[in-house]
This record gives C-alpha cells, structure tokens and sequence, in this order.
C-alpha cells in the first residue's frame, strides 16, 4: 500500500483514531457530555477529509476499497446522520444512570462500519464492514440496560441478522466457485448454477438487512425495543449503507443485463409497499408505525433500483436513489427525534404510544409543527423533500414503463397517508393537561435544523441534485 493509498483512507483512519481517543478518556475520566462532543468533533473532522478527497476521486485503494464520488456522497450523508443522532442521543442517555459513555464509542464503531460499507467494492471488504456495523448494533440494542424490551430486540437482531450474515457468506462462497475471485467487477451474469445460487442468497442476505417483505418480520419489534435513538440509527445510516452497496454490486458488474431476477424483485417491491402500509394501519405505537412505513419506504426505493436494471433507465434510476435516500434520511431521523426528545425524561420506556401524542401541539406546538413536517414528508406532501424523492421514483417509473409499480406506490402513499394523519390528529385533540414538556437545548435546536432543511429543500431542490450528478453518476 503506496502513501497515496494511505491518504484516500484518512478518513477511516481519522474516525478509528477519535474512536480510540474516545476509549481512553472514557477509561480515565468519564464524562458523558465530554464524550459526545468528541463524537461530534470527530465526525466532523472525518466529513472534513471526505471532501477534501472529492476532488482526487476516484482512487482505488487495493481491490477492496474505492474512494470515489459515489462513496463521498454516501460517507458524507452517513456522517451528518451520526452527528445528528448523537446529538440527540445526549439528552436521551443523560438521564439514564451512569456508565452510557460506551454508547457513543459504539455509535462511532458502527458509522465506522458503514462507510467501510459505502466504499467496497470486494466482497472481503464488504463482510468486514457489514459485521463490524452488525456486531456494534446488537450492543447499541440493548441500552439502557434497565429496559427488558431493549435485551429482548437486541438478542431477536442477534439471531436473526447472524442467519442473514450467514447467508451472505455463503453467497460469496458461490461467486467465487462461479467466477474465481470475490471483487464486484469479476461478477458476471453467465456463472450458471454457482452464479444463480450466489445472487439468491446475497440478495436474500441483503432484504433482511434492508427488512423488505418476506424478510420485515424482525424489524416492528426490533424498532419498538431498542432506544429511540438507536432505531433512528438503524432506519437509515445502516439501511442506506446496505442499499448503497447493494447498488454498487449490481451498477459495477453485469448483474442488472440478469432479467431473470427482475420479476423477483418486482414481487418484494410490490410485497414490501403493500403489506408495509398495511400493517402499519393496526399499530398504536408510533415506533411500530414507523417500522412499518420504513419496510413500505425501502419498497418504494426497489422501484428505482429495479428501474436502474432495465434499458435506458440507469443514470435517472440512480439519481433518483440518491435524492430518495437523502430525503429518507432527513424525515426518518426528524420523526425519531421527536420521540427520543419527548422520551428523555423517562427512564425505562420510550414515549411512543399514540396516545402519549394526545393534545402535544397545546403542550408543545413547535416540537408538534415539526412533527407534523416529518409525518406529511414521509406522505410524500409537496412542498416537503419527501415530496421530490417520490417525485424522483416516479419519474424513474415512467421512464422505465413500471405501470404496475408505480401503481402500487400511489396505492400504497395513498393508505400511508391515512395512517400519517391520525397522529396529526391525535397530537391536535385538545385535552385537559398540566403535563409540561421540556425540549432540550441540544435536541431542539438539531430539530430547527432537520426541520428547515426539509422545508428548504422540499422547495428547493436543485443543490441536492447537482451534488447527486456531480458524484454519484460518475459510477455509471
């Protein structure tokens, strides 16, 4: 490995480094607030060396790592992610005994993982990161140790995630036997039998990380259990790493000219939307709602990886990837923030029952408004960057001819927006209340944030989407 090589990894080199910084003031002095601000320090300063490598990609460094345009993207809306998830995880574990301090190392461990993930391009390098996110999460789970629920998610995501991993492993095992080597270029869709078998259990691996129908079934308790910062974690920064390198599997072989597997995926798509909005109109527990509109949203995202496959539809398919994940990211992570703030004051519960919502915007009409923001963008409402990113999937719809899909996603935002509305409404009823709830400096002003970027970019798109053409279509 040359010193140009070593350059284009500084910025895993810097977050391991902050990571190790971490455990030792943690081990010598501990201080929760002390021990997020170098979080947030470090996280900073690893998006800092990714766009200052913007402008040498690509490189390629050996044949498991590539640090382009495509990975600067994706490592740089990771990272702001994980910013904004440890800052609202502050307030949600300060209260929660001592000893939390661990919870952030892990944060960082598990960002760590998936821009490791994002930049792969070797299936080594891909098992490498996938666990080192995987393992981080299972501990992440299980905070604060007073919830019996938090134990009982963590261990279900153990079992299950370990099958899938499994899958995963094997799945390789058989692109080697087909092709004689594990980087994605060297995968082909003319590997016969060995090829067919790979592909099956690799994509079968890579839907249960993604909770995509018939592989969802772990996720609604997974989500109602673990803290809500976690889930906030698991709903994007580690969905979006697996999407990117599931992308970057099939956009850098021939794996997209495999027409057999296209009516598979089709069939999850449509599976994925309707059984996602679907159950989550039985729910009365928003953390649940959101689990289920998560595995409908993932489906909707298959639309334009699907139309990514067929002729003529790459460049605007993964342009449209692009801005749905950025939008997916901006709501998820607002609507679970208003959970974890309403939930800080709690010790062994997450506020997360519609009817803890009731009458919210008479007790608290910003951190309502905002909310409210979050559940219409999610809807896919104009005017909020949800909006554009359904938009997009459209677009890359009709490009492509996917009448059915397409009629399964307005079917399906269709009975989301039932379900989007009736906490509207319940956060709206006015009650009789001396409740009084107290927003955190830290939380409230990360919400202002999240909030204005998705008015801001509901309305104006354009920067978003001339970053996407300037480093994501480069791969094409």
């Amino acid at each position: 490995m040359t010193s140009a090589d070593l350059f284009s990894l500084q910025p895993m080199i810097l977050l391991s480094v902050v990571i190790l910084i971490q455990m030792m003031f943690i081990a010598f002095a501990r201080n929760l607030k002390l021990t997020v601000v170098i979080s947030v320090v470090g996280l900073a300063a690893t998006l800092m060396s990714f766009i200052q490598l913007r402008d040498d990609a690509p490189v390629s460094v050996t044949p498991l790592i590539a640090v382009d345009g495509y990975a600067v993207f994706f490592s740089g809306l990771i990272l702001v992610a994980a910013m904004a998830i440890t800052l609202l995880a502050y307030d949600y574990f300060k209260n929660r005994g001592e000893k939390q301090d661990e919870f952030f190392v892990l944060l960082l461990l598990a960002t760590l993982g998936a821009l490791i993930l994002v930049s792969s391009t070797h299936f080594a390098s891909f098992i490498l990161g996938l666990e080192l996110l995987g393992v981080s999460l299972y501990t992440m789970m299980s905070y604060p140790i007073h919830g019996l629920l938090s134990l009982e998610s963590a261990l279900k995501y153990l079992i299950l995630s370990g099958v899938s991993s499994a899958f995963i492993l094997f799945g390789a095992a058989l692109f080697y036997a087909a092709t004689g080597s594990l980087s994605f270029i060297t995968v082909t869709a003319s590997g016969g039998f060995y090829l067919a078998g790979g592909i099956a259990m690799v994509l079968a691996g890579i839907m249960f990380k993604l909770s995509l129908v018939p592989f969802h079934l772990w996720t609604p308790d997974v989500y109602e259990g673990a803290p809500a910062p976690v889930t906030a974690f698991v709903a994007t920064v580690s969905k979006g790493a697996i999407f990117a390198v599931l992308l970057r599997l099939f956009a850098g072989s021939d794996l997209f000219t495999l027409q057999t597997i296209m009516p598979g995926l089709a069939l999850v798509a449509v599976l994925s939307m309707v059984f996602g909005n679907l159950l989550a109109l039985r729910q009365q527990n928003i953390k649940r709602i959101l689990a289920y509109s998560s595995i409908a949203h993932l489906g909707y995202l298959m639309v334009a990886f699907i139309a990514a496959g067929l002729a003529g539809g790459k460049e605007l398919a993964i342009e449209a990837s692009g801005y749905f994940l950025f939008a997916y990211f901006l709501t998820t992570i607002g609507a679970f923030g208003v959970v974890t703030i309403l939930s800080a004051d709690s010790e062994d519960r997450d506020v997360s029952d519609i009817e803890d919502y009731t009458g919210l915007f008479w007790r608290r009409p910003l951190l309502a408004l905002s909310f409210t923001a979050m559940l219409l963008s999610l809807a896919g409402i104009p005017l909020t960057v949800g909006f554009v990113g359904k938009f997009y999937i459209f677009a890359a719809g009709v490009q492509t001819t996917l009448w059915m899909l397409l009629g399964t996603v307005i079917l399906g935002s269709g009975i989301g927006l039932y379900y989007y509305l009736r906490i509207v409404f319940a956060m709206t009823t006015r009650v009789v209340s001396s409740e009084k709830t107290d927003i955190p400096i830290v939380g409230g002003w990360v919400m202002l944030m999240i909030t204005a970027a998705l008015l801001v970019f509901g309305v104006y798109p354009a920067p978003i989407i001339e970053l996407i053409n300037e480093l994501i279509l480069v791969m094409i």
